[in-house]
């Protein structure tokens, strides 16, 4: 995925564009509606994040210009109004989401994958965290161009904690769900044996705990 943010709030882009980058996906920052037209010439974007207050020309006009000359590109508005009207002006000018400022960088992520899969109505076999790629259909899992050999309850209940990314789990729904049992999660010490197992394999962080019997990755 590649996103074009246009934002002119120097400290607030830079922080944008780090977050994504930690996260793998590749942007490009631009600071006015001039800039972003100039660089969506010659570059194609999966997305593109838009500040409603840019300089120098008006937010509505400008997304129409965009989903005139660009219009299969998604758009999520990032925004401090939000009267009612203005978000209708908004939908009406093309937008596809919008997030009021301020704004957590988890939930942007969220909104970014959520409405690329909607647009491009993609569902990628290829989930990338971090330094690891993981190949969903070929269950496969690569770390720093090395694979790593993962046992099939192993990969499934990576597969799992993927498919509920940034949800907290408890035992009881891992073990029912990767194990396909529910009554005997409490005798049963396989969900901290084999989060153990994937921590050594990856590193101990990637499956945090909440609360010593709570489990999520982000």
């Amino acid at each position: 995925m590649k996103i074009l943010i246009v934002e002119d709030n120097l400290i607030l882009s830079k922080n944008i564009s780090k977050f994504l980058k930690i996260k793998k996906i590749e942007n490009t920052v631009v600071h006015s509606a001039e800039s972003a037209k100039l660089v969506l010439e010659n570059e194609k974007y999966n997305l593109i994040l838009l500040d409603v207050n840019l300089p120098h020309q008006n937010w509505v006009d400008f997304c129409w210009e965009l989903r005139n000359n660009w219009n299969n590109i998604p758009i999520i508005f990032l925004t401090s109004r939000n009267a009612k009207q203005d978000l209708i002006i908004g939908l009406e000018a093309g937008w596809d989401d919008y997030l009021s400022k301020p704004f957590d960088y988890t939930e942007l992520l969220l909104r970014i994958n959520a409405l690329y899969r909607r647009t491009t109505n993609i569902v990628s076999n290829i989930i990338v965290i971090d330094d690891i790629e993981i190949n969903i259909s070929k269950q496969e899992v690569i770390k720093n161009w090395i694979e790593i050999i993962l046992t099939n309850i192993e990969f499934k209940l990576l597969e799992y904690f993927i498919q509920n990314r940034w949800k907290v789990l408890n035992r009881a729904e891992i073990y029912e769900n990767v194990w396909g049992e529910f009554d005997k999660y409490q005798l049963s010490r396989n969900t901290d044996i084999y989060i153990s197992h994937l921590r050594k394999k990856f590193w101990k962080e990637f499956i945090k705990t909440k609360k010593w019997t709570w489990y999520y990755i982000d």
